[in-house]
């Protein structure tokens, strides 16, 4: 069995079990040990038993039986269980490493009675400290032979029973962190299921009128869990329905979660809907009532029951007892509405985890057990039988109303919700026209269709009445979300403000500390130039003192002969020498004075009785300090990469033959000059990349950003692309973008090969290549799956969604960008990109005109030091698939005609972040909105008008120009530009137009002579190349 058992969690959850019994608390007091047996039932969705296995070991285990003594455990179980529970039995000695009793494993024989094995763990139950009283689970009753035995066993013996589910459910309730994000998942499973499913589903069957049964409806959305889409991206075999879905409407209604949806129709009134779904064993739940024409008094006890439930959460605390919360929420009622009082539901929620229902832990007016932190609630509130005054057929008159959330228990302030679907009545109202409206349209209609309307066009208002909902609901969307978006960048923004970064000096260079370091070197004393390698200075003569220059200060050199003298001219950095960006702070002391250049003379005469010319001091300088600046440059950039480099843990490694492994596959960037091909492998908290050639790459989970698999459809390469949070040093350089791939298929084709298109050998290297990314595929999904359950989850990776990919030209080239669930990405073209969409403020299109066929998309980030991204040259086709997906990652978009100057707007922003907000922030991009920009924009388009306006005599003297001597092209130019023009000029009449047409003729005419001449080099010039002052049309210039 080559299932894993978590070994840490066990120890873990084993110790918290064996500390709750030592206290001694209620019903573990009297316990003197604990038995826990499991049969097989088909029938048993939820038991105790069950939930303590999947609690302690992750999967359940049949026909097993668990004897938790004072000093050791027992486990009974078929012989492959028992392989599987070794993982956890292996210890020495006694009493485990772990701090629990060891562990006594026995196999159970199929066909023989286990009389041995059962007399072991009753004497070892007797041993256990009073050896009379034994928990258990009472409730839980499993059929089987194997069962019957044991239990007839331990009635033998005359044991007294105890139950302590409640006990041991209160150990399980609150959750670790691994639970909780696994409960976390199942409830934004639910929230998608629900709001992308069957909130639309309804709404469509509303619109259509249709007639569906509720028990119907229930099976869809059973069937919508096997559909990824849905499901946020989880794996669909882990995903299943914590009970069958319950739907319920037209005035027959049961607000409990023991009930199934029956089979009448839907009514068009209350609709209440509860769904869970269970993920990897850990259950959710969500409950909304959807209304369909509220009226008022309906609408009022909605939103009294939302109030009710926010109350609610306010109450749940770490440390409140139950029956607090439940006292809060009806003292609330008394207040308010006390005639709904005999109304509301007789519970308010119970704590949910591996069991969907925990009987013990229920909020109702008797609970004393306390709330703890990390305790996850069902939390349902409901009306039923209430009176619909305005209802004239019997399932309009009674409804009910019912919402319920997931929630988690904080240690501080309210509960938090993890099924984030809106609840208010905007969100979960269906209103349809008035009855009025419809009859006004009906007459209107009837008067269109006696004028003739055809049916067609009746359909086709329909139509676009109906498309146009789409745009409303994203406008409606985007406007909530430009609200939000302003209040939250001030915020930050203010809590920012404290944290400005101070500009790095330039680290001063000190050649000598002290004076004593100073080479006692001949060339000094003779007054020659010395270049100290070690402390990288330039010691020069200046004013007859051997002066140190740092070769940081030096900024070039150069040297010349002329004559009989060699020249060497040193310049160094100086303020002013250098006008780039943030200059003045380069240097540690600006105000200092500062030498911006010395030249040495040296005669390249040899004096007599001297071995070397002078000048060979001067050459040698030049030689060495080139020498020298080069290795500091070079030294300086490698620091430069390295600045700002997070240290990195070390990669711990499983010697362990069997990690995931995958062989044969390319590093990009490379890390030496050429490609090489390694074997990527995951180790207990990274990843390490091999080249053949032995270069090491080592990529830590806890470093990934976002983990990237790019499967081969459609693509030429299979690639695992990693996003990572700090940078990493290879190659001499920092990476933030590492990516695996390998080749599939050919990538270059050979044009040379004449062959037949249904050539044999083609079709075989086709269905060879169809085998080859069938296989890469199989294979790096493998080695996925491997590493995330070696992670535990905590590394996820991510598959971009092909279908809503889009053309863009991030870079220079073009390339298809794909969203994943948290990011926009292209990891096939290199350099890659990658956004992340937590990161991103908001989005605008550029350039949406209605004449180009390309737009651009400017991503602006939350930290508003950080540059732009642009995206140029997106096909106008995209521009609402894009928007609809921006809208359902509650991304803000805005879009405009014209391109902006971003470095000037964000410099703006970043400057003075109070005014910009105090001005209406980012709405100055809406198309109607009223910021600052607006205004700029129009004074800037008054200025062009006013330059486009010529006055009146320029217009004649043109008029005069063109009448004499312009060609056709010329006049037209002209005209369009007088069109231009002032608006108050009226059109040419007709018979300056024929006038016109006669001379276009004329001019044509002579082009035509012009060819059907003798052969010259050179036409004549026409047009704009024709002199403005030679009357005439132009003559025929003769060769």
């Amino acid at each position: 069995m080559a299932l894993s058992l978590d070994r840490e969690a066990y120890y873990r959850r084993l110790r918290r079990l064996y500390g709750s019994w030592q206290k001694g608390e209620e019903e573990y007091g009297g316990v003197d040990a604990i038995v826990v047996s499991v049969g097989v039932d088909e029938e048993i969705v939820y038991a105790k038993s069950t939930a303590l296995q999947t609690w302690l070991f992750g999967y359940e285990l049949t026909d097993t039986i668990m004897v938790f003594c004072e000093e050791k455990i027992l486990f009974m179980a078929s012989k492959k269980k028992v392989e599987f529970l070794k993982q956890v039995a292996h210890s020495k000695g006694g009493e485990s490493a772990n701090g629990v009793p060891a562990i006594t494993l026995l196999v159970r024989e199929k066909n023989e009675s286990n009389k041995a094995n059962f007399e072991k763990m009753i004497e070892a139950l007797k041993a256990s400290k009073g050896g009379k009283r034994i928990g258990v689970f009472s409730k839980d009753k499993f059929p089987g032979d194997f069962m019957r035995s044991w239990n007839d066993c331990l009635s033998k013996e005359g044991f007294e029973k105890v139950d302590i589910s409640a006990v041991v459910a209160y150990t399980m309730a609150a959750k670790e962190d691994g639970e909780l994000n696994l409960m976390r998942k199942a409830a934004a499973i639910t929230s998608e299921v629900f709001t992308k499913f069957f909130k639309e589903r309804v709404m469509e069957i509303v619109d259509a009128d249709e007639k569906v049964r509720h028990s119907k409806l229930a099976e869809s959305v059973e069937k919508a869990i096997e559909e990824k889409k849905y499901l946020a991206g989880a794996d669909p075999s882990a995903v299943e329905m914590c009970y069958p879905p319950i739907i319920q409407s037209g005035g027959n209604y049961n607000l409990k979660f023991s009930v199934v949806s029956d089979k009448n129709h839907m009514h068009f009134g209350a609709i209440t809907c509860a769904m869970g779904i269970r993920y990897k064993s850990y259950c959710s739940n969500l409950v909304r009532t959807l209304m369909v024409d509220p009226p008022q008094e309906m609408q009022d006890h909605y939103a009294f029951l939302l109030q009710l439930q926010e109350e609610m959460l306010k109450e749940m605390r770490h440390g409140t007892k139950l029956c607090d919360v439940y006292g809060a929420v009806m003292d609330v009622v008394k207040k308010q509405k006390p005639e709904l009082l005999s109304k509301i539901t007789k519970n308010l929620g119970f704590a949910m985890g591996i069991e969907f229902r925990e009987g013990s832990l229920v909020i109702n007016s008797k609970n004393q057990h306390r709330l703890k932190k990390g305790m996850v609630f069902s939390i349902n509130v409901g009306f039923s039988d209430l009176t619909n005054k305005e209802g004239k057929k019997p399932e309009e008159r009674t409804y009910a109303m019912f919402i319920g959330d997931t929630v988690l228990v904080d240690e501080e302030g309210p509960a938090t919700v993890l099924t984030a679907v809106k609840k208010k009545v905007k969100n979960v109202g269906i209103f349809l026209k008035n009855e009025d409206e419809e009859e006004e349209e009906e007459e209107k209609d009837e008067a269109e269709d006696l004028l003739g309307r055809s049916s067609r066009a009746a359909l086709l208002t329909e139509r676009t009445r109906n498309e146009l909902t789409a745009e409303e609901k994203r406008r409606a969307h985007q406007k909530e979300l430009a609200a939000q978006l302003n209040e939250e960048a001030r915020r930050r923004l203010t809590e920012q403000k404290g944290e400005q970064q101070i500009q790095k000096a330039r680290k001063s260079n000190i050649s000598y500390k002290n004076p004593a370091l100073m080479p006692k070197e001949p060339h000094i004393r003779e007054m020659k130039i010395y270049i100290d390698k070690k402390y990288e200075t330039v010691i020069m003569p200046v004013f007859g003192i051997a002066t140190p220059f740092h070769i940081a200060t030096i900024k070039n050199i150069s040297m010349s002969v002329e004559g009989d003298y060699t020249y060497l001219r040193i310049n160094f950095y100086c303020p002013g020498s250098a006008l780039g960006r943030n200059e003045g702070n380069i240097f540690p002391n600006p105000e200092a004075t500062f030498v911006k250049e010395i030249t040495y003379r040296a005669s390249n005469m040899k004096t007599p009785g001297e071995q070397t010319v002078p000048a060979l001091n001067l050459q040698n300088a030049f030689r060495i300090i080139k020498e020298v600046q080069k290795r500091y440059k070079t030294r300086e950039a490698e620091e430069k990469e390295k600045e700002g480099i997070v240290k990195q843990d070390s990669l711990v490694i499983n010697l362990n033959r069997s990690n995931p492994k995958l062989k044969d596959l390319y590093i990009r960037p490379n890390i030496a000059q050429k490609r090489m091909q390694g074997s990527l492998e995951a180790h207990v908290n990274g990843f390490r990349f091999t080249s053949v050639r032995g270069d090491k790459v080592d990529i830590l989970y806890n470093n990934i950003k976002h983990a990237v698999f790019q499967p081969c459809d459609g693509e030429m390469i299979i690639v695992l692309h990693f996003h990572l949070k700090n940078a990493i040093m290879f190659g001499k350089k920092r990476h933030t973008d590492v990516q695996f791939y390998t080749e599939v298929g050919e990538i270059t084709t050979d044009l040379g090969k004449h062959q037949h298109m249904h050539d044999r050998d083609d079709l075989y290297a086709e269905q060879m290549e169809r085998e080859m990314r069938h296989k890469l595929k199989t294979a790096f999904k493998n080695f996925i799956e491997k590493v995330e359950a070696l992670t535990k989850e905590e590394l996820e990776f991510e598959v971009p969604f092909r279908e809503l990919g889009f053309n863009g030209a991030p870079y220079r080239s073009t390339c298809l960008l794909q969203p994943t669930s948290s990011a926009l990405v292209n990891c096939t073209e290199w350099p890659p990109f990658v956004v992340t969409l937590d990161e991103v403020e908001l989005i605008h299109f550029e350039r949406v005109q209605f004449h180009l066929k390309n737009f651009d998309m400017v991503i602006v980030y939350k930290d508003y030091s950080k540059k732009v991204t642009m995206i140029n040259a997106i096909p106008v086709a995209s521009l609402d698939p894009i928007k609809e997906w921006l809208n359902s990652c509650d991304l803000k978009y805005t879009e405009g005609v014209q391109s902006l100057n971003w470095t000037k707007i964000m410099k703006t922003i970043v400057d003075d972040p109070e005014g910009f907000f105090e001005q209406g922030g980012w709405s100055f991009l809406e198309p109607e909105g009223e910021g600052s920009d607006a205004e700029v924009g129009e004074s800037e388009s008054e200025m062009e008008d006013e330059t486009f306006n010529p006055s009146e005599e320029d217009y004649e003297e043109e008029e005069e120009d063109s009448d004499e001597d312009y060609s056709s092209e010329a006049e037209e130019s002209e005209y369009s530009k007088e069109s231009l023009g002032s608006e108050e000029e009226s059109g040419k009449d007709w018979d300056e137009l024929e006038e016109e047409a006669r001379k276009a003729d004329r001019e044509s005419q002579y082009e035509e002579e012009e060819e059907h001449g003798r052969s010259r080099k050179r036409k004549a010039p026409t047009g704009r190349g024709a002199h403005p002052r030679n009357p005439g049309p132009p003559k025929k210039k003769r060769k």
